[in-house]
């Protein structure tokens, strides 16, 4: 991100609640990879939106952070077989996921009915559940909840991921700019303790980090 829609972000984002709504979902998501018992953290999206970014800013926070289980597993949908070794773990892993895991799932979109099917799955094994949502209301200016676990009913939607999930953040749209921005600053978020820092300086922060943030190069 450049200086000017640094700026713009810091204007657009003051004073919304978007910002805690942010810090109160990747200080879950911190909470679940850190805790004692924690097995490691699983970040799976759509079939057709695999979250690339997310999972190099993960990896990025892991190394930069003290939280080394910040680190995912990127699980796909149908991985290429000459992919490296890292890029080749598919959905089978959600099988394994019991007590001590945690599931990532990003979803621009709904994400349908056998990969909710899977992470439900997971969950009644024990693994803690939580979401990037692209859909329904939130998203700068208007930030979504954490929202509490219910079941299933089927159909593949938000509301069946808004029942499934320990927590949820809700973007409040798939447009690639904004659901963009919010994985960069959950990522960022996860990987800061917030200690007794206000708002305005927490965002001003990682505003700035997002405009010096390396290349990355291991996704």
């Amino acid at each position: 991100m450049d200086a000017v829609r640094v700026s713009a972000l810091r204007e657009r984002l003051t004073g919304t609640g978007w910002l805690e709504a942010v810090g109160g979902f990747a200080g879950a998501l911190r909470r679940s990879v850190d805790r004692r018992g924690a097995s490691g953290l699983l970040l799976v999206g759509t079939e057709a939106y695999e979250p690339w970014h997310l999972a190099a800013h993960l990896d990025d926070q892991a190394a930069w952070s003290d939280v080394p289980r910040l680190a995912p597993t990127l699980l796909r949908h149908s991985p290429p077989a000459d992919a490296p070794a890292h890029l080749t773990h598919d959905l089978r892993r959600l099988a394994e996921a019991g007590r001590g895991a945690t599931v990532l799932l990003v979803v621009p979109r709904a994400a349908g009915a056998p990969l909710l099917e899977r992470v439900h799955d997971a969950r009644r094994h024990g693994a803690t559940v939580l979401a990037l949502d692209g859909g329904g209301p939130g998203g700068p200016g208007q930030p979504g909840g954490l929202d509490r676990p219910g079941g299933l009913d089927g159909h593949g939607g938000h509301g069946e991921l808004r029942e499934l999930a320990h927590e949820r953040l809700v973007v409040g749209t798939a447009a690639e700019e904004p659901f963009d921005l919010a994985q960069h600053l959950v990522s960022l978020a996860a990987g800061q303790r917030a200690g007794h820092r206000s708002v305005r300086a927490r965002l001003a922060d990682l505003a700035g980090r997002l405009t010096s943030t390396p290349a990355i190069s291991r996704w």
